[in-house]
């Protein structure tokens, strides 16, 4: 069921729904999200259970506020807090030690938790309403509203297609990053970034006013997170990256038994192959960002059988649009 994402009316009803233990996908800033009270273990095993997800794969809980993040973190270190301070509302997850008594079941048995707290006004308002209940739900694990694995949804359609019409999606139109929060790691002595996104290392560096690692530079196991597994927001096709000279070459040479491809390229691409999809890339990392998982999603669409995607450029502002490409194209795990 589709809901007006701006209607107060049907804030209201998403936010009783959530009170009651059931599912609904919103919109954030980033991806839209599944989401359950997190305070609700049979509520949260429905997220798992919807996704497909395997139950020790940890979900990030959506806070109406920094505040909120007292309710399930043990401590917050200094730097954690100066990033929330910064970076809330938006694009942003801090892991923190979390609470023996909240959120167990999102934090996968973990004794950390993913925290944020997005930039989108109807994920704002609904955790707001959802806060002032008589019965308040507190936080609302909300991962990506997609089959685990699978392209984040970026629009309400997409959740549609994805989990039918019986789930009650909020309408909040196209998200504007495109995708997931950066992440990172703060239940050590100093930070570590665990997943790149919208939000860059510098940035982060500058908030923190000290160096934050990578995973590979970190001592000591760190944190399961989501996002992060080798093989992540694979489209149906397989994914191809390759530079475009490679690109181009591959293209002079497909017979007519080929197979429908889809290809996502910055550079000009020259094909007479009535089975190659072509869509150009944007020069710009936050527009390719914003329009990426819509892209792969249309490539499935229209039959594409093998999506090639133009490498992206080494610097940092396209951190997050390559470490979502690599896992794209990533072996996958036998089914």
């Amino acid at each position: 069921m589709r809901l007006n994402g701006h209607a107060s009316a049907d804030l209201r009803q998403a936010a009783h729904r959530l009170a009651a233990g059931e599912l609904l996908a919103f919109p954030t800033e980033t991806v839209y999200g599944l989401g359950a009270n997190a305070e609700d273990e049979r509520a949260t095993a429905r997220i798992f259970e919807a996704k497909g997800r395997p139950a020790d794969h940890p979900l990030i809980v959506h806070v109406a506020d920094a505040q909120g993040a007292r309710v399930f973190a043990r401590e917050i270190a200094p730097f954690a807090q100066a990033l929330m301070d910064s970076f809330w509302p938006g694009p942003l997850t801090v892991i923190l030690p979390r609470r023996a008594d909240a959120g167990r079941a999102a934090a996968a048995g973990q004794n950390s938790i993913g925290l944020r707290c997005p930039g989108h006004p109807v994920a704002l308002a609904l955790l707001r309403a959802a806060a002032e209940l008589p019965t308040p739900v507190r936080g609302v694990a909300g991962p990506s509203a997609n089959r685990f694995g699978r392209v984040s949804p970026t629009c309400a359609q997409h959740v549609a297609d994805e989990f039918g019409p019986d789930l009650w999606v909020l309408d909040g139109g196209p998200c504007q990053i495109g995708i997931e929060s950066t992440i990172v790691d703060c239940t050590r002595s100093c930070p570590v970034l665990l997943r790149p996104g919208h939000i860059g290392l510098a940035e982060l560096e500058r908030v923190c006013g000290q160096r934050v690692l990578r995973p590979d530079e970190a001592a000591g196991a760190q944190p399961r997170a989501s996002g992060t597994l080798d093989s992540h927001y694979a489209p149906q096709a397989s994914v191809r990256l390759m530079a475009a000279k490679e690109l181009q070459a591959a293209l002079d040479v497909l017979g007519a038994d080929a197979p429908p491809i889809g290809v996502y390229a910055r550079s000009p691409i020259r094909t007479r192959a009535s089975q190659v999809r072509v869509r150009r890339m944007p020069d710009s990392a936050e527009e390719t960002a914003r329009q990426l998982f819509a892209v792969l999603r249309e490539f499935d669409a229209s039959g594409a059988r093998l999506i090639w995607v133009e490498s992206v450029p080494s610097d940092a502002p396209w951190d997050g649009v390559r470490d979502r490409l690599a896992r794209a194209a990533a072996p996958r795990p036998p089914a």
